[in-house]
C-alpha cells in the first residue's frame, strides 16, 4: 500500500522571481509616495501655480496685443494653451527634484537600501509617481483653460495622440529631475538646478511664432527639444500644420528619456 511522501519531501513553492521581487517592490514604491502626496499636497499644486498665472497673464493681460502681432484674432488662447501645457510639465520637475534630493538628504534612501528590496524600486517608483503627478496637473490646467475659452478642434484621435505624447515627454523631463535631484546637495540647490529645464518652453513657440524673433533667438528656439513638441501638440489639437515636428518630437523625448534614466542611475548609484 502506498504512503504519501513526508512533508520534507514534497514539492517546494516556486521562488518569486527577482522580476516580480522589483515589480513588487516598485509597487510598494509608488504607494509611499502617492500617500506622501496626499498629505503634503502643496509642492504638488504649487507646479500649476507659475503656468496658471502666465496663463491668465497672456490671456487677459497680452493676449489682444500678441493676438494682434502675431494674426490670431480672438483666438489667442487656442495658440497659447498648448506650450501652457507644456509649462505644466517643466514646472512639475522642480517638485521631482527637490523630493528626490530631500529623500536622499534625509537618509530614508539610506535606510530603505538596507533593506531586502530592490534598488531600482526606489527609482522607479518615483518617477511612476511623479509622472502621474504631473499628468494630474496638466488635466487641471487644461480644464481651466476650458473654462477660459479654450476651444480645440481635436478629434478622438488626435487628443490621444496629443496625451502620448505628453505622457512622453513627462517621462522624458522626470527622469531628467530625477538625476538632477540625485545631483544635488540640498533640496534648495535641487529646485535652482532645475530651473533652466523649468524655463526651456519660455524660449521656444509657446508665446509667439519662432519666426517673430531675432536671428540668434529664432535659432536657439528652433532647435531647442520643446519646440517640436509645442507645434506637434498645437497642430494635434488645433489641425495646425505638423510637418516633421512630430517625429522630431517623439525623437527628442526618447532621447532625454534615455539619457536621463542612465544618467540618474549612475548617479543614484554612485550616492551609494
Amino acid at each position: 500500500m502506498s504512503t504519501s511522501a513526508p512533508a520534507a519531501h514534497r514539492a517546494a513553492p516556486p521562488a518569486p522571481s527577482v522580476r516580480s521581487h522589483a515589480l513588487r517592490d516598485a509597487s510598494t514604491m509608488l504607494r509611499r509616495n502617492l500617500t506622501h502626496a496626499l498629505r503634503y499636497p502643496g509642492l504638488t499644486l504649487g507646479t500649476i501655480g507659475i503656468p496658471l498665472i502666465f496663463l491668465l497673464l497672456f490671456v487677459y493681460v497680452l493676449g489682444r496685443p500678441l493676438a494682434a502681432g502675431i494674426g490670431t484674432g480672438a483666438a489667442y488662447i487656442n495658440y497659447l494653451v498648448p506650450g501652457i501645457l507644456l509649462m505644466t510639465v517643466t514646472a512639475a520637475s522642480t517638485a521631482t527634484a527637490v523630493s528626490v534630493c530631500t529623500d536622499l538628504t534625509e537618509g530614508i534612501v539610506a535606510r530603505f537600501r538596507t533593506m531586502a528590496i530592490s534598488r531600482a524600486s526606489i527609482l522607479v517608483g518615483r518617477v511612476i509617481s511623479s509622472v502621474l503627478q504631473t499628468l494630474i496637473s496638466v488635466g487641471l490646467v487644461l480644464g481651466i483653460s476650458a473654462l477660459m475659452g479654450f476651444r480645440p478642434s481635436a478629434g478622438l484621435t488626435e487628443w490621444l495622440a496629443a496625451a502620448g505624447l505628453i505622457t512622453l515627454l513627462t517621462f522624458a523631463v522626470t527622469w531628467v529631475a530625477v538625476a538632477l535631484g540625485t545631483l544635488s546637495d540640498t533640496p534648495e540647490g535641487a529646485s535652482n538646478i532645475v530651473l533652466p529645464l523649468a524655463f526651456l518652453p519660455f524660449i521656444g513657440s509657446a508665446f509667439v511664432p519662432t519666426d517673430s524673433m531675432p536671428a540668434a533667438v529664432r535659432l536657439f528656439a528652433e532647435y531647442q527639444p520643446f519646440t517640436p513638441v509645442i507645434e506637434t501638440v498645437r497642430g494635434l489639437l488645433m489641425g495646425t500644420p505638423i510637418g516633421n515636428d512630430g517625429v522630431i518630437a517623439v525623437a527628442w523625448c526618447l532621447a532625454l528619456t534615455v539619457a536621463g534614466y542612465f544618467w540618474a542611475v549612475r548617479l543614484f548609484n554612485r550616492r551609494g
